[in-house]
């Protein structure tokens, strides 16, 4: 009884809360982007590679492509519509059993998968069971491996990222040997039981608690009161001071709650020392009880959508989306169109994924560096990816196509590493709320994912041109652009307001203080008219 107790303790103890006096940029952060790779093979990788079984359910369910390919739209949809739950279940519950749970669901609906008879059957198990579990896994994974890192914050999440790109080299030429030779159901059942790895890197994220020591906290005083050179910066830091506490993105940070409930332990101590003198009569009342329990968490802090620069990204985030699906979707019938050969067509996907690869990486050295400011990083990118998607529509030959392939995926690469992290920089809402950021975010961006690939399959058959499809995605990259491009000046504008709104109450409260004290003076002289009676 005695070891089984000790090897419970022990197991907590290497699997319980990480305690740092700031982000480690390292330490077990390396664990959970190892964690954060291999779940991103085991969802975006499986959602990318599933085309290798459109002819079989094709052929198995005599279905028509648009009706397989729901099957993908009902789980992408799912997956980003269902986002506030996830940050919802996140604040309350924690990362690890999110997760956890995210796991049994990816992997329970792609073994179901392989068991159905038709494809309103694989709506259920594979679109809303495994969309479900989608979103449960990636949305909390990142978030808490950006809260691990800091500094490294962009390189190590655009390193791990990159699963779903190797996930194409990898586990789509495996799938097509492996349902050779079991069949697609069986190799659809293994594939349910690869994603139950899951369950595994969910069990590794262990929660991150910031305990800031003594000499880190008067150097943060010292810090407030000292003027900053950069006033917008000195007003982002003064917003992340009072947000510290929030709880609802899953950093706890110790001393400052501890500080906390001092000062509420103090408050009725000083309220009845004050009151003492005033009330001769000896009170009854018991003295101050326990502290006050902390209040419980926001389960969704709905607070970002009064930030003007976040409202600016999300519908960047929105109309960005757009151009995110017509390439992989269009780009081998728009080669055929253009006189490329369909065996040729092919490599136009794997120019694309290797570029992607590139991108992903080279992003992350550009915003490890310091003194960099991302989010310009980030609209140059959109900008020149709305770019290409407007010279697809002008390519000819294989070498023209494949260049702006290849373009295409270096720069994707770029925003889909880094769209959903820079919610974490103070230019848009900061670590502390980009659980409840991340969730609202992805919401607004489903409606995108639903719309598009409808919008983009309605202007080929009006205008029986494949790249129709790109002129409409080079539109919504370019809307999506110059929303990012409002997002720091909407920061400023509104970091200003609440600047000059504090000054003004401020302002206020001093001239109210100023004629309280003057109407509570005391009376030190009473002036009285002595009339002097006459001597008779």
């Amino acid at each position: 009884m005695r070891r089984a107790m000790r090897r419970a303790l022990s197991a907590g103890r290497c699997l319980g809360p990480k305690v740092y006096a700031a982000a480690p940029d390292g330490d077990w952060g390396w664990v959970v982007a190892v964690s954060f790779f291999f779940v991103e093979i085991f969802t975006y990788g499986v959602i990318k590679s599933f085309g290798v079984f459109l002819q079989d359910l094709m052929s198995e369910f005599g279905e028509t492509n648009n009706r397989i390919s729901w099957v993908v739209s009902i789980s992408a949809f799912v997956m980003t519509f269902t986002a506030p739950l996830s940050s919802m279940l996140s604040n309350r519950f924690g990362f690890r059993p999110v997760v956890m749970l995210g796991g049994c669901l990816i992997s329970l609906g792609t073994i179901a998968t392989g068991f159905t008879q038709s494809v309103n059957q694989m709506y259920l198990t594979t679109g809303i069971i495994s969309g479900l579990g989608y979103c449960l896994t990636f949305l909390p994974t990142v978030t808490i491996l950006s809260q691990y890192f800091s500094r490294r914050r962009s390189l190590v999440t655009a390193s791990a990222s990159t699963g779903e790109c190797f996930s194409i080299f990898a586990l789509a030429p495996v799938l097509t040997a492996l349902k050779e030779r079991i069949g697609w159901r069986m190799c659809l059942v293994v594939v349910g039981v690869l994603q139950g790895s899951i369950i595994i890197c969910g069990a590794l994220l262990r929660p991150i608690i910031i305990k800031p020591t003594e000499d880190e906290e008067e150097e943060e005083e010292e810090g407030a009161n000292t003027p900053t050179k950069d006033p917008l910066e000195g007003t982002y830091a003064l917003e992340n001071e009072e947000t510290r506490t929030s709880s609802d993105s899953g950093v706890q940070s110790l001393g400052a709650s501890h500080t906390d409930l001092a000062e509420e332990r103090n408050v009725p101590e000083q309220r009845s020392e004050e009151k003492a003198p005033l009330d001769p009569a000896p009170s009854s009342a018991p003295g101050p009880g326990p502290a006050p329990s902390p209040a419980r968490p926001t389960l969704l802090d709905v607070s970002v959508l009064r930030d003007w620069s976040f409202l600016c990204y999300a519908m960047f985030g929105l109309f960005a989306t757009l151009g995110f699906f017509a390439p992989q979707l269009y780009i081998i019938q728009l080669s055929v169109s253009r006189g490329v050969a369909r065996e040729t067509a092919a490599y136009m996907l794997s120019a694309m994924a290797v570029a992607e690869i590139a991108g992903r990486l080279s992003v992350g050295c550009v915003m490890n560096r310091r003194g960099v400011r991302k989010i310009y990083v980030l609209l140059a990118c959109v900008s020149l990816l709305c770019a290409v998607l407007a010279l697809f529509t002008a390519a000819q030959g294989f070498w023209g196509l494949c260049t702006c392939c290849a373009l295409y995926g270096f720069l994707l690469g770029t925003v889909c590493s880094t769209h959903i992290p820079m919610l974490a920089e103070d230019d848009v809402v900061g670590i502390h709320k980009m659980s409840s950021a991340a969730g609202i975010y992805v919401f607004i961006q489903s409606f995108a994912c639903l719309g598009g690939p409808p919008l983009g399959g309605i202007l080929v058959d009006v205008t029986q041109n494949y790249g129709s499809a790109f002129y409409s995605c080079a539109v919504g990259m370019g809307i999506g652009a110059v929303f990012l491009g409002l997002v720091r000046p909407a920061k400023q504008w509104q970091c200003c307001t609440r600047r000059g709104r504090r000054r003004e109450d401020r302002e206020a409260a001093e001239q109210a203080a100023a004629l309280q004290t003057k109407q509570e003076m005391p009376v030190d002289f009473l002036e009285v008219d002595v009339a002097m009676e006459p001597s008779h």
